[in-house]
């Protein structure tokens, strides 16, 4: 492993270089080509339509991902050919440069102005990644969901992920964060493999008729099914106290949002 480093490291930045610079269609190919590739499960891309279903409408989309690590909305915006706007609840400034897909927008762990934030991307015709665990969950296991999601757009498109990593793997609970994306640059080989599930109408708890809860567990075990991963009732604080002994908080402030 050791011995590998340097090579690593070298081939890691010529990774970055290319997905930075280089447009997907021909990014993918080359990248392929060094070990980096992705695929897509089923083969499967949900039409790119509004919230209720109609070709054309301006309100935006919301996809529901599990979150691996941070390059996930990458991914995604990759599978679907189309740029994403992506929120994360802390993101260090480092890795907000490195994004291929543009500026991250961050939330403030504040319900309401967490919904006014995602209501507004959605109201612009964005198409929104958001991952409803609020960290990274690296193992075979689902953490709970938020249900905040299920209150902002009448269906939502859940999108499972996994990945492989044959050598280095990001950390769990501490360490630095920003090295996540390098982390996993750095492999000889690896794959990141994208799964976009039936779409979930989520109109019955705008109508009051299901909890928001219960629509989030829905969506959990979906994608839990899919996966064939465990779903558990462990939110992001329960992970850290128990990985890390702190409640994983961080006091960067919210950005303002940006058409």
């Amino acid at each position: 492993m050791f011995m590998w480093l340097p090579c690593g490291f070298a081939l890691g930045v010529a990774r970055l270089a290319i997905a930075l610079t280089v447009p997907y269609r021909y990014s993918t190919p080359i990248l392929a080509s060094t070990g980096m590739s992705w695929r897509l499960k089923e083969g499967e891309r949900p039409p790119l339509l509004g919230a209720d279903g109609e070709p054309g409408r301006p309100r935006g989309q919301l996809y529901v991902c599990n979150h691996r690590t941070l390059i996930d909305p990458v991914y995604i915006s990759v599978a679907l050919d189309r740029p994403v706007r992506a929120v994360s609840y802390s993101l260090s400034r480092f890795s907000d440069l490195l994004s291929p897909i543009g500026r991250t927008v961050r939330l403030a762990r504040d319900r309401d102005v967490d919904a006014g934030i995602m209501g507004r991307l959605l109201d612009s015709g964005d198409l929104l990644v958001v991952s409803p665990e609020g960290t990274t969950c690296r193992e075979p296991y689902l953490l709970r969901f938020s249900p905040l999601f299920a209150e902002l757009s009448d269906d939502v498109v859940p999108v499972g992920l996994a990945t492989e990593m044959g050598m280095f793997y990001a950390t769990t609970a501490g360490g630095l964060k920003f090295l996540d994306s390098l982390y996993y640059m750095v492999n000889p080989r690896m794959c990141y493999t994208v799964q976009f599930l039936e779409r979930v109408s989520t109109s019955a708890v705008k109508e009051r008729k299901v909890p928001s809860t219960d629509m989030a567990n829905l969506v959990q075990r979906k994608m839990g099914d899919a996966l064939g991963y465990g779903c558990t009732m462990f939110n992001r604080k329960d992970k850290y106290l128990m990985l890390a002994g702190n409640d994983g908080k961080c006091s960067i402030a919210p950005a303002a949002v940006r058409s």
